[in-house]
């Protein structure tokens, strides 16, 4: 039995989503650290530093499932090392003359930032396909709407008229904004990390480099040119990004919150079959789709806070910093895996009720839109979706 919640057979679906799960669990983490040590040791055994034929039994051998983790687990304890209990293990089940050339010259980090790197790639793919789903999803909303009338509010008062399709077209355009960041950022995060001990590579003598070089191209990854063992900011800009992503979208799931109550009834979320909203009041239709997108926000910008704290870290290494990122990572991205889907779940199924849009527009501004207003609400509809659509056609339906 887990005691968080987030793992919970019950409730782990509001707190993370099973194709991140794949990423992040146990089994998914050991095998990727199991990748990185094999293309280490493709990349030492091109370089003439261990024989090719131990390389060649490293990569056929090292899957998770042939470890013991029991054992791995007891090794961990008690050696009081981060990964001596997985050396230990490796090493027991290499055959003689592969396992004295596994885990080489490699610290800790240079495992596991690695590693970070690769899951940092497949979490951008599934946060760059999402956010492309829901930016599509919303320019067809602000082209549909562009001149449906609704009354815009300040300080949660109804202000002055603007459309439906200049709403969604104004949270389009911040979708875009997040999705010009992810592709902006691939060339930082998405980067190796190899450099021993204090990160000068002393252990690979003048051959470091040429390993490095190949260790991250091997891995589809680019070459950090310097170590960055106690260089955090990658990883905290990533989880920044993020936290901004799941920000946008409970800034959409507050207005459908807000305009669906019953006094105002202009939009609806989807009420999949078989939703209750109370079990004490029967009539109502509780939020909760919209409501959460709030909740996990929260949360995701709570431990995005704990990544940017590890940008301050001391000298060659500070586990103090990048130890925390074990946990707040992983947390940053599920989380967010989940507001993803509740929001392209949300914007998919938006109800858009037109007639409470126009006759709250005539309950509390007395009437309809100026012409000149909605003429210029409807011309910077017609630029952001034009805009998006450019970039779209220039783009990769993929990350990075």
């Amino acid at each position: 039995m887990s005691a968080r919640i987030s793992d919970s057979t019950v409730y782990s679906h509001l707190w993370g989503t099973d194709e991140l799960r794949q990423i992040f669990d146990e089994r998914g983490r050991l095998q990727g650290w199991l990748d990185v040590l094999a293309a280490l040791a493709r990349a030492q055994a091109a370089e003439g530093l261990i024989p090719a034929g131990a390389a060649e039994t490293i990569t056929a051998e090292l899957r998770v499932d042939r470890l013991d983790l029991d054992r791995v687990a007891r090794g961990t304890r008690e050696t009081g090392h981060s990964t001596l209990g997985l050396i230990h293990e490796l090493r027991r089940v290499l055959p003689e003359p592969a396992r004295e050339h596994v885990y080489v010259g490699a610290t800790v980090q240079d495992v596991t930032d690695t590693w970070t790197s690769l899951a940092t790639r497949a979490v951008g793919g599934i946060v760059w396909r999402d956010l492309r789903r829901i930016e599509d999803r919303l320019l067809d909303l602000a082209v549909a709407h562009r001149d449906t009338p609704i009354a815009g509010r300040t300080h949660g008062q109804p202000g002055a008229p603007a459309t439906f399709g200049w709403k969604a077209a104004s949270w389009a355009d911040e979708i875009r904004r997040h999705l010009d960041r992810l592709r902006e950022g691939a060339p930082r995060w998405l980067v190796g990390q190899l450099g021993g001990g204090i990160g000068t590579l002393v252990a690979y003598g003048d051959r470091g480099l040429a390993v490095r070089a190949r260790f991250c191209a091997d891995l589809g990854l680019a070459d950090p040119v310097i170590s960055w063992l106690s260089a955090r900011d990658r990883i905290a800009e990533f989880g920044g990004l993020l936290a901004l992503v799941t920000g946008t979208l409970a800034r959409i799931g507050e207005e459908v919150y807000e305009l669906q109550r019953p006094e105002i009834g202009e939009l609806g979320e989807p009420r999949p079959e078989g939703v209750v909203g109370s079990i004490t009041m029967h009539h109502k239709r509780n939020p909760e789709g919209s409501e959460h997108l709030n909740t996990l926000a929260r949360l995701v910008r709570a431990n995005a806070g704990v990544l940017l704290e590890s940008v301050v870290s001391q000298h060659e290494r500070d586990g103090r910093a990048w130890k925390a990122e074990w946990v707040a990572l992983p947390e940053v991205c599920l989380l967010s895996g989940t507001a993803l889907r509740l929001g392209v779940q949300l914007v998919e199924g938006l109800e858009v009720r037109s007639d409470r849009m126009a006759a709250n527009l005539r309950t509390h501004l007395g009437g309809t839109q100026n012409p000149s207003d909605a003429g210029a609400a409807a011309a910077m509809v017609d630029l952001v979706v034009a805009r998006a659509r450019r970039a779209r056609s220039e783009e990769s339906p993929s990350w990075p």
